[in-house]
């Protein structure tokens, strides 16, 4: 997700005044730059400026993010270490994240729990707040349902192909007239909450606009 991209290439640079960390946040924020997202992505694989990431690839040593700690003056380690430190989560309750610690059973370490398969750069989430939940949706091991900008997005990581399902940037108007239905429809909706599940898709606006497909 750019969001937190943006945020860790700013923090690094931050703590360490790299040019290195400029070349890697303008590489992240020129994606941004288009209103046409896809159009930028596709430009940037076809031009290799960005790639997935494979199982193969990342046991050769290559970063899973896509991060070229290559071309700068710390290592992964090194960051990681320092984020750790001195990075601070935002909490909307004071020391609740020490509360629900306390409830938290111990897990068990060394055991393996995950396999790193791939991390496509294909599609790209948009979270219009850091606190938002529930813009992203699996509904199977392979078929995932996303908001990107004011579409929503279907990819598939059989594949490796993305399709727009719905597209909120114009005008939204109900197909069929049911009670409670606002017939004019919606105007630019910015999507707050999502959720797929039986063929059904349902977002929620911040104005309270509710879309049904």
């Amino acid at each position: 997700m750019s969001y937190y991209q943006d945020d860790d290439a700013e923090y690094m640079a931050d703590e360490y005044g790299m040019e290195d960390i400029d070349d890697m946040d303008e590489e992240f924020r020129a994606r941004d730059m288009s209103g046409s997202e896809s159009d930028v992505d596709e430009y940037d694989f076809s031009n290799n400026k960005i790639s997935d990431t494979s199982a193969a690839e990342a046991r050769r040593g290559k970063d899973i993010q896509g991060i070229p700690w290559d071309r700068l003056s710390i290592t992964r380690e090194k960051y990681r270490q320092t984020r750790l430190e001195q990075y601070k989560n935002y909490e909307n309750i004071p020391h609740s994240g020490e509360v629900s610690g306390k409830d938290c059973k111990i897990t068990k370490k060394g055991a393996s729990y995950y396999d790193f398969r791939l991390n496509s750069r294909s599609v790209k989430s948009t979270i219009l707040h850091f606190q938002l939940r529930n813009l992203i949706w699996a509904t199977s091991k392979h078929d995932v349902y996303l908001m990107s900008r004011f579409s929503v997005m279907h990819w598939s990581s059989l594949t490796h192909k993305k399709r727009e399902i719905l597209n909120v940037s114009g005008h939204v108007a109900p197909s069929e007239k049911h009670p409670g239905s606002l017939m004019e429809g919606f105007t630019q909706t910015q999507v707050s909450t999502l959720a797929v599940k039986d063929n059904l898709l349902v977002a929620g606006g911040f104005q309270g606009e509710l879309i049904c497909k």
